[in-house]
C-alpha cells in the first residue's frame, strides 16, 4: 500500500501536469483527505468516492482527492496502478471544475449514467436465476 505521504506527493507532481489555467477559479486548490466516503448509491459496500469536485460558499471550488478510498480500492496495486487512477481521478475532478467555469453539465450526466448502469448490474445480480 502507498503511504499518504508518497500519495501527496504523486498527487502533486500530476497536479503539476496540468496548464495553470486550469487553476482559475479553483481557490480552494486540490485537497487529499484520509477518508473513504461510500457513494450515496452504494449497494454492496464497494462503491467509493474517489474524489469530489466542490463549491462552497465560505470556502469556494476544491477539488477532494480521497487517499483512503484509493486503499480500500488500489490495495492490491502496484504503484503505477495508483498513478493512473490518481491522474484519472484528479483529472475527472478537473474536468467538473472546467465545465462548471463553462456552465455545461456533460461529466455530471455522464456520472448519472454510471451509477444508472451501477444501480442495473446491482438488480440483475440480485435477480433469481
Amino acid at each position: 500500500m502507498m503511504s499518504i505521504d508518497r500519495f501527496e506527493e504523486i498527487l502533486e507532481q500530476l497536479a503539476e501536469e496540468l496548464p495553470e489555467e486550469f487553476y482559475d477559479q479553483l481557490n480552494g486548490g486540490i485537497i487529499v483527505d484520509s477518508g473513504y466516503p461510500l457513494h450515496p448509491a452504494d449497494e454492496n459496500g464497494d462503491l467509493y468516492i474517489m474524489g469530489e469536485y466542490r463549491t462552497d460558499p465560505a470556502l469556494g471550488k476544491y477539488i477532494v482527492i480521497f487517499y483512503g478510498s484509493f486503499c480500500q480500492v488500489m490495495d492490491t496495486e502496484d504503484e503505477q496502478e495508483w498513478i493512473q487512477e490518481m491522474r484519472d481521478v484528479l483529472r475527472h475532478e478537473f474536468r467538473h471544475h472546467m465545465e462548471g467555469r463553462a456552465g455545461l453539465r456533460d461529466l455530471e450526466i455522464w456520472d448519472e449514467a454510471q451509477i444508472a448502469a451501477y444501480r442495473a448490474h446491482i438488480r440483475r445480480e440480485r435477480e433469481p436465476s
